[in-house]
């Protein structure tokens, strides 16, 4: 495992009520609100311009993904972070805490987490808990638009936290990294239907093992402790000391992957972007694992 020192990959509460209480916010300390639901349920925007944490302002990862890949969130150009970043007020000097609003604590979070260390910037947190608890122990909330003095973000992208399909085709051969899907268990078995989508089946990719994201949570919406963390890795047969590809649906739980290792001292977890959304449309049948119907996915 590599030995360094990692920047904190969790804020509390507490600190960032304290931080906004003492004036930090501003060019070395962004906030942001990467909310996003399901169409049809909530309405992440909306949301936000009724409440949030004062100073946040709203990243919507719709306008942060390449618009024109037939598969879901990815990311986007490097030009294109950096561009959309920079409006927000971020610089490559900036920490960056990110929360979302969802019922579980965090869902989105540790994607834009996750997004923003691909691009190279180390200095980000998620704010452990979420709005979820941040309202919960009442913090203030404001409906006040955040107007952020844009800023110069260079992105540059690290090739080595991010997977392809060809790469993750190619290690069912070599077997060099662990993959590993972040999806309920039902979803991943085949049992259980992908929702809000209309022609993706579900199912796994031949030889990942599941661990589904919620596990890493609490009931209560915080991340589990390092201790909880390696023991449910160890449970799964996941050895930390080898390379991981995490895979999900569309990218977003397998960061939750990627922030359960971090925490454990594993910070170089690759994330296979375009997971079973490409996979399914991409992949030979005998690669498509299935208990479904058909038995292939």
């Amino acid at each position: 495992m590599v030995h360094q020192v990692l920047y904190r990959a969790l804020v509390s509460t507490k600190w960032l009520a304290e931080s906004i209480r003492s004036g930090s916010l501003g060019p070395g300390l962004r906030v942001l609100d990467v909310s996003w639901y399901s169409p049809g349920t909530r309405q992440a925007r909306k949301e936000y311009q009724e409440r949030h944490v004062p100073g946040a302002s709203f990243f919507d990862i719709e306008e942060c993904r390449d618009t024109a890949s037939p598969y879901e969130m990815m990311l986007p150009s490097e030009a294109h972070f950096g561009d959309y970043v920079g409006r927000l007020g971020i610089s490559n000097d900036t920490h960056v805490v990110v929360y979302d609003g969802d019922d579980l604590g965090s869902f989105y979070a540790p994607r834009v987490w996750w997004m923003f260390r691909v691009f190279g910037h180390r200095t980000v947190s998620v704010l452990n808990g979420g709005f979820r608890n941040w309202v919960k122990e009442g913090h203030p909330v404001t409906s006040e638009p955040s107007r952020p003095e844009p800023a110069v973000f260079k992105a540059t992208l690290d090739r080595s936290l991010l997977k392809t399909y060809e790469q993750v085709l190619e290690n069912l051969q070599s077997k060099r990294f662990q993959l590993v899907d972040s999806r309920a268990q039902g979803r991943y078995l085949g049992t259980e239907p992908e929702p809000d989508i209309v022609g993706l089946d579900s199912g796994h990719i031949r030889g990942s093992v599941n661990m589904p994201f919620m596990n890493f949570l609490t009931k209560d919406g915080f991340e589990k402790s390092p201790e909880e963390l390696r023991a449910i890795f160890q449970d799964k047969k996941v050895d930390l000391s080898q390379p991981l590809i995490a895979t999900c649906r569309k990218g977003v739980t397998a960061c939750h992957v990627a922030l359960a290792a971090y925490l454990c001292g594993k910070p170089d977890v690759a994330v296979y972007d375009g997971s079973w959304s490409e996979w399914f449309r991409r992949a030979p049948p005998e690669t498509r694992v299935s208990q479904g119907k058909s038995g292939k996915a």
